[in-house]
């Protein structure tokens, strides 16, 4: 696959951009009373219902279609997704087809609406270079794995271009061992309606959650293509090895290097310290 659009891609016109932020706004303020008056008397069940439903009208809104491919029938009862991390998008995306609870950086609690409504689905919020809050998250993960729900992560600890992955933080998979869950690897990328690499929803370096947006609008069209792989069981494994295993996996199936190493290469990578 090529990295490279193959012509200019056409945007979408002012107006109908306008639109979308319009109707976006909307759904985000709907979105938001739901959570305050609705959310919290529904059940496990009717949460992820709604959840599944409100995150395919959002992504329907900004015009991004979702193709899954080897989507599993069903996930084992104790299970963590791990993906790689490309635009704040990739949490609808997956929440489509799977809802989970999230694991995010703290900064996303403090966006409009959009950090409101991730905290009051449950999503989990971690301090980057924060010792006693990974510890603290770490907690709240394992337990809420063998309480039997879904828990999603982004051990890259950060967004990428799509044209690579950086290397897994190993810490993010203790959880997954301490309740003895499956690793779920799921391997994303954003496609334009060629089928060729779309840079739109692209979320990196100084870009501001609006000029993201507005980058997501002028697309017209988004192809958020998502692979699930083979799963990865969590016997007797080291966290290392985990993290080792599920970047090789997910670089191998997007033909990427991780952090300029070619996907062969990954296993020689120095093993993180406990």
């Amino acid at each position: 696959m090529t990295f490279q659009p193959r012509h200019p891609e056409r945007t979408t016109p002012f107006v109908l951009r306008c639109i979308r932020l319009i109707r976006l706004a909307g759904h985000l303020v709907g979105g938001l009373m739901d959570a305050w008056l609705r959310y919290p008397r529904l059940n496990a069940q009717r949460r992820r219902t709604v959840m599944r439903g409100w995150s395919r009208r959002l992504l329907s809104i900004l015009g991004v279609t979702v193709r899954v491919l080897n989507a599993p029938h069903s996930l084992p009862a104790s299970c963590m997704i791990v993906s790689n991390h490309i635009s704040w998008i990739d949490i609808f995306v997956l929440t489509s087809i799977y809802p989970a609870i999230f694991v995010a950086k703290s900064e996303i609690r403090r966006w409009p609406l959009i950090g409101s409504l991730c905290a009051r689905a449950g999503t989990l919020f971690i301090k980057r270079n924060s010792r006693s809050s990974a510890k603290r998250t770490a907690t709240t993960v394992t337990a809420a794995i063998r309480s039997g729900a879904l828990v999603s992560i982004y051990p890259e600890g950060t967004t990428t271009d799509g044209k690579c992955i950086r290397r897994f933080h190993a810490a993010l998979f203790q959880p997954a061992i301490d309740a003895e869950a499956v690793i779920q690897p799921a391997a994303l990328r954003y496609l334009d309606r060629e089928d060729h690499y779309c840079s739109a929803p692209n979320f990196v370096g100084d870009t501001s959650f609006v000029a993201s947006l507005w980058n997501i609008t002028a697309a017209p069209r988004i192809v958020a293509e998502l692979s699930f792989l083979k799963p990865i069981e969590t016997d007797s494994q080291d966290r290392r090895v985990l993290a080792r295993a599920s970047q090789t996996a997910i670089a191998g199936a997007l033909g990427v290097q991780v952090s300029g190493i070619p996907p062969e290469t990954i296993d020689d990578l120095p093993g993180e310290s406990q």
